[in-house]
């Protein structure tokens, strides 16, 4: 036992072939390596257990060159085992619970690993992303493409890097704030929904415990689209239709949905094999309301199917790693997207001159023309405007609900699970009246009967 520790009594201690230590009365003692570091320890006893602390290692004011760092000098070291030894001392009489500092020191350290652990196992943004696509997205969503656009858009540039566990409410703001600002509320209000699914799936995941997006406001008020096109903007919009860039897949798809009702994307994705004589069939697989439907096919829906392909408006463009049983690159129809930019992009045609440079406005905005001759409108809009004007010609509001397949409009109960009437009558009632109106709408003539109609600038064969 040494007598109470010096700055010059430890810095006189040489290092051996073997480490060896020194200790004070209490416990408290330094040990030399023979690499020339010199660590304070505690030694006590608990429980009839030796227990050794490391408290730190020594460091040498006086030495030069020295970076003290998480070193210890001699006061820091004693006042740390002064504390030390009131814990000890207050755990071997009864006055306090839990670990000693030793066994405190152990789990303090499993804790740190465990953490460190599931630090690299918890993954970033841009990884996750990923994850939510193939794991989530792909699988339950229809629109997974949209989702995925967007969060690789507006979501990965800026949060790619940090861990998912890392983002709090407010990092989303500047980046809904920004959209805003640039004249993208919806868009907006859409990206804060496709995060908000994509933390509620990391939560069921057990990557994070809470979504931190969980009702959060939206950044912008949206109203109800009441958008539809009159008569005279059906004829213009039809007759125009074929003066656009829009290719022929596109256009005769857009005409489809203004004959038959139904949703784009369920037009766009038209299958041969849902065609049977003059029904389609909607398999609920791709219904947006998981409900199947039938439509009766007027003589203008099946001029406008055509010779039916796999797909009925099948995109020229094949996508990577999706192949079909015999690895070709499997066939898909056009996203309902493209329908959209088609529509918006014949609305605002640049204008140059006969050197292609363009031309501009008295205020100095570039000068457009609108090809199509109608204020602007979407492919759902199209859909909008059949149940308009069916409710104008007189159909009933409960076979227009039919037709569009409007579950929410309809009983439920006891009812709706007895009664399966499929209303395929009254479907073909309405479809025909329906394709009358359309007719002499787009003909400026009015017409008792079905009249063929061409789809495009050339005929189209009937799928019979």
């Amino acid at each position: 036992m040494a007598d109470a520790f010096t700055d010059l009594f430890i810095r006189s201690l040489k290092p051996a072939e073997k480490e060896y230590s020194r200790r004070e009365k209490g416990g408290f003692g330094v040990r030399v390596y023979p690499t020339g570091r010199k660590t304070f320890f505690y030694l006590y006893r608990v429980d009839g257990q030796r227990r050794l602390l490391n408290l730190g290692e020594y460091y040498d004011p006086k030495r030069k060159g020295e970076v003290k760092g998480y070193r210890l000098t001699l006061q820091e070291a004693r006042d740390f085992y002064d504390s030390e030894r009131v814990k000890v001392k207050d755990l071997k009489n009864g006055r306090a619970t839990g670990p000693d500092p030793v066994e405190l020191r152990k789990q303090q350290s499993v804790r740190r690993k465990i953490a460190q652990f599931e630090s690299k196992r918890i993954p970033t943004v841009a990884k996750f992303i990923e994850e939510y696509i193939e794991g989530h997205a792909k699988i339950k969503k229809r629109s997974w493409r949209t989702d995925e656009k967007a969060l690789k858009k507006d979501i990965l540039p800026v949060w790619g890097p940090l861990k998912i566990t890392d983002i709090k409410r407010r990092d989303i703001r500047p980046i809904l704030d920004a959209m805003v600002k640039r004249g993208a509320p919806v868009q907006a209000n859409r990206l804060l929904a496709y995060v908000r699914k994509m933390f509620s799936y990391a939560v069921s995941r057990d990557v994070i415990e809470i979504n931190p997006f969980l009702r959060m406001e939206t950044p912008s008020n949206e109203n109800s689209r009441e958008r539809y096109l009159s008569a005279d903007e059906i004829m213009l919009f039809w007759n125009n239709l074929d003066a656009t860039d829009a290719m022929p897949e596109i256009k005769r798809a857009l005409r489809l949905i203004l004959v038959t009702g139904q949703r784009p994307g369920e037009v766009m994705g038209l299958h041969r094999l849902e065609i049977e004589g003059r029904w389609w069939t909607l398999p609920k697989e791709r219904s947006k309301n998981r409900e199947a439907n039938r439509i009766y096919l007027t003589d203008m829906a099946l001029e406008l199917i055509g010779d039916a392909k796999e797909y009925i408006f099948e995109s020229p463009r094949k996508r990577r790693g999706e192949k079909d049983v015999s690895d070709k690159i499997a066939s898909h129809p056009f996203d309902p997207l493209v329908a959209t930019k088609s529509i918006k992009r014949n609305l605002a045609v640049p204008i140059t001159d006969d050197n292609g440079k363009p031309l501009f406005t008295d205020d100095g905005k570039p000068a457009v023309k609108n090809i199509l001759g109608v204020a602007p409108f979407t492919p759902h809009d199209l859909r909008r405007t059949v149940s308009t004007h069916m409710a104008e010609i007189g159909i009933d509001e409960q076979t227009i609900d039919r037709i569009q397949n409007h579950v929410t409009n309809r009983k439920r109960g006891v009812t709706h699970v007895y009664v399966r009437y499929t209303y395929d009558k009254e479907k073909q009632a309405a479809m025909e009246a329906w394709e009358r109106k359309l007719k002499s709408i787009v003909t400026g003539k009015s017409t008792g009967k079905v009249v063929s109609i061409a789809a495009a600038k050339g005929k189209v064969k009937v799928a019979r």
